[in-house]
């Protein structure tokens, strides 16, 4: 199944990086969305090693790159996941065309 979610180079790169350490061989980035923060509802991001049922599995040149699940999926078609290294923070960032309005960290959005 196509998942229709990008990935930049840098998050491709960082996810990758992640995934080779050795506490982390076995596991993969998975993003879902929550409801809640300021806007409505909100990206998580975490390592797991457990898949559900219901995964859909974002695959990068054969190699796992994450999953979601059939409920976020819908709210994350069409978005680009970018990794982004500021001064004082790195972090996962979201351009999410199913968004109307997003909380001024990014971290939550509004459809």
């Amino acid at each position: 199944m196509s998942s229709d979610i990008f990935f930049s180079k840098s998050a491709i790169d960082h996810i990758r990086s992640v995934k080779e350490r050795d506490e982390n061989k076995d596991k993969f980035l998975r993003i879902s969305i929550s409801g809640g923060g300021c806007s409505g509802f909100q990206y998580i991001f975490k390592l797991d090693q457990e898949s559900l049922d219901d995964d859909v599995i974002i695959l990068e040149d054969k190699i796992l790159l994450a999953v979601t699940d059939e409920t976020s999926l819908p709210f994350l078609k069409g978005a680009t996941i970018d990794y982004v290294k500021e001064l004082g923070a790195s972090y996962f960032k979201v351009n999410n065309p199913n968004a109307t309005a997003n909380c001024g960290c990014g971290s939550s959005f509004s459809v």
